[in-house]
């Protein structure tokens, strides 16, 4: 298995999996959205405000991973990691754990200082994401499962207090991610 940097001519195959991942762990309905979402993400990778990390076994695609840029008032290098999908055939593998610690690594030689996702915290604990608080940082909009919202600092150092809340890239500008 390998990793690498994706750019948007990746967009059919990136819809591809991450519609068939979601609507096979949380419906069609949740299929279609996250595969519009990643959709609307792959024909906008520019490498610096939409990261796609691919993971591929013999030539093909079995995950991808997204991290958006979050924009705060504050000077911080901040980005968002989400979606995330494993192919169905090669889930239980670790290959989604070792997906999120490449794309991490990424994102410290990039001097990023924060990363924050929105998910299962059972699932984001194994790669270093703890819980935050909306006091500590809030999300670009209000979160209908608080308890998903997840940090984890990339300086070494702790999780700075944000006071304004972040722009996120327009694809996640929508309630229904939230």
């Amino acid at each position: 298995m390998n990793f690498r940097i994706l750019d948007n001519n990746s967009k059919e195959e990136l819809t591809s999996l991450f519609t068939a991942v979601f609507s096979s762990s949380e419906g069609d309905q949740e299929g279609r959205l996250i595969g519009s979402l990643a959709s609307a993400l792959a024909a906008r990778i520019d490498n610096q405000e939409i990261i796609c990390i691919g993971a591929f076994a013999d030539g093909a695609m079995i995950g991808a991973i997204f991290f958006t840029r979050l924009r705060f008032d504050e000077p911080i290098e901040a980005f968002m990691l989400a979606p995330v999908a494993v192919s169905t055939a090669h889930q239980g593998r670790g290959i989604g754990q070792a997906l999120i610690r490449f794309g991490l690594d990424e994102l410290k030689n990039r001097s990023t200082t924060l990363v924050v996702t929105y998910g299962d915290p059972a699932f984001y604990s194994k790669v270093g994401f703890r819980a935050l608080s909306e006091d500590v940082i809030r999300a670009p909009l209000p979160l209908s499962t608080p308890e998903g919202w997840l940090g984890q600092p990339l300086s070494g150092e702790t999780i700075p207090i944000l006071k304004s809340r972040p722009a996120c890239v327009q694809e996640f500008d929508d309630p229904a991610y939230w």
